[in-house]
């Protein structure tokens, strides 16, 4: 399997994310020849160096100011252009990421709502050409792709001036579109490095994750206009995943608390409720506290964005006063997926779900028969239930291997 890895360290721009993938090995005359007349731009493309390190860095000239549009517009301009199915599809989303976050902002309909900075000719170009250059890189076999995964993005700090007044970093736009996507993100650096183009750019084509293991095939690099302490450039890699150790990698976080007036029944409550609301897994310990008190540990292994509610539903259902965080930087873990199949008892035929765990690979690890409609099924035809199990999973490998 090969992946396009983004490695935003000194964030991410339209120019850079476009500038990057022409590096990779997107062909600059094909985007050209779409975004320069529906943009109505001149496109510069040059290679710089960035602290030494060599980048293609693209602007876009506008040939006619025009710094306000409605999102209505900008759909009508891109759809009327004639770009291939996929691109015109992948640009008008990428727009409606932008418009619903300024939307949420602002506090208007989409309808009613003016694009300034994100509505230029310059910023059209930048969305248009990314979505030409990732299907350009796909038609060609030597950079086709499966993937799009980008690490933790540095969004710069300090404060920006803008139309609302003077504000932290991220602007309230990126933010809100690094809230919609839960693509991960710090702050590293005094201003500001990640322009909402750039966040709805990855937003929409990328998953969060940590290429760990891999063959990189080719590298590009995308130049910014910032001058930084460390070179102002996107790093963008296409990596094969054959061969690799076929695992998912995710990034959680693993709560701990500690409680001694506890009982069985509201633990247990407790942890279908967690489970219920998000959690991964939820483990209680029996353990001893000070003075030979004996308690529970309650462990909960958390999506990063779950945390805060999840310890808030510890703290509401057992009292306790805190609750410990460790993050983790990731876990290994398969794919998992739930699908369903006939079986048939005493015949007649009954829908049953799996549980199927595989490596990334493809290759069967478990599939498992969904244990409340196998009891049920055991009550309704008087087989036991290991019978039922035994036979709804034998049919379960036979159709799913």
């Amino acid at each position: 399997m090969k992946v396009i890895y983004f490695e935003p360290f000194s964030g991410a721009s339209g120019d850079m994310i476009l500038g990057s993938l022409i590096d990779l090995g997107a062909s600059a005359s094909f985007i050209q020849k779409y975004v320069e007349p529906l943009a109505n731009v001149s496109a510069e493309i040059q290679k710089v160096s960035k602290k030494g390190i060599a980048a293609v860095s693209i602007s876009f000239s506008e040939n006619a100011p025009n710094n306000e549009r409605h999102f209505s517009e900008i759909c009508d301009i891109v759809s009327s252009a004639g770009l291939p199915a996929e691109v015109e599809k992948n640009a008008l989303a990428v727009f409606r990421i932008i418009a619903e976050a300024e939307s949420a902002v602002h506090g208007k309909p989409l309808e009613k709502l003016h694009f300034h900075e994100t509505g230029q000719d310059d910023a059209i170009a930048d969305v248009v050409g990314a979505c030409l250059a990732f299907y350009d890189l796909k038609q060609n076999p030597k950079t086709a792709f499966d993937e799009i995964i980008c690490a933790g993005i540095n969004v710069g700090g300090g404060f920006i001036d803008c139309r609302h007044g003077r504000l932290p970093v991220p602007a309230p736009a990126t933010l809100e579109i690094l809230k919609m996507s839960g693509l991960p993100f710090y702050s590293d650096g005094r201003r500001e490095l990640l322009t909402p183009t750039g966040a709805a750019i990855l937003s929409h084509f990328a998953v969060p994750a940590q290429l760990q293991t891999g063959k990189t095939l080719q590298t590009g690099y995308g130049a910014g206009d910032a001058e930084t302490e460390s070179p102002n450039v996107l790093r963008v890699s296409l990596a094969d995943y054959s061969g690799c150790p076929p695992f998912q990698k995710d990034q959680i976080e693993v709560l701990e608390t500690n409680v001694d007036d506890v009982t069985g029944e509201i633990l247990g409550n407790l942890v279908e409720n967690l489970m219920a609301a998000g959690a991964l897994d939820v483990s209680v310990f029996p353990i001893y506290m000070k003075k030979g008190r004996p308690a529970n540990m309650i462990k909960v292994i958390s999506k990063i964005e779950d945390s805060e509610k999840l310890a808030r539903q510890i703290i509401r259902e057992t009292g306790s006063l805190g609750v410990r965080v460790m993050p983790a930087k990731h876990r290994l873990s398969v794919q998992r997926e739930i699908v369903s199949t006939a079986v048939t008892f005493n015949d007649h035929s009954y829908d049953i779900p799996f549980k199927i765990a595989r490596f990334n690979d493809g290759e069967l690890i478990t599939i498992s028969a969904e244990y409340d409609n196998c009891k049920r099924i055991a009550a309704e035809t008087g087989l036991p239930l290991r019978t039922v199990l035994q036979r709804a999973e034998e049919t379960g490998r036979q159709k799913f291997s």
